[in-house]
């Protein structure tokens, strides 16, 4: 997702906070099963360095989780925490995957 109405709408849907970064979670509605996904880092997290180090740790999250735990027809927005740089990545995989499942109605 690159557009910011898209962004916008994600906003209204489900949402999951962990330490490392929030997910949003919201239906399209369309009888499009793709998933759409986007990773937004603000300033506030870092500098540009340290902003783009966490979107390729959040892509990487994304590819990895979301063909597998994902909503098929949702688009899914992954807000990256500073304290999520630091963070160990097999914690934050374990974060993702817990959240997606939440999300998903798979677990309490």
């Amino acid at each position: 997702m690159r557009v910011r109405r898209d962004f916008l709408a994600a906003n209204a849907g489900k949402r999951v906070a962990t330490p490392g970064f929030v997910l949003l979670v919201h239906p399209r509605g369309d009888d499009d099963p793709d998933m759409r996904v986007g990773f937004t880092v603000s300033r506030k997290v870092g500098n540009a360095v340290t902003r783009n180090r966490m979107k390729r740790r959040l892509r990487e999250l994304a590819r990895k989780l979301l063909p597998d735990h994902g909503t098929p027809g949702a688009d899914h927005v992954i807000i990256g925490r500073q304290r999520g740089v630091e963070r160990d990545f097999s914690k934050l995989e374990n974060e993702l995957r817990g959240a997606l499942d939440t999300l998903a109605g798979k677990a309490a």
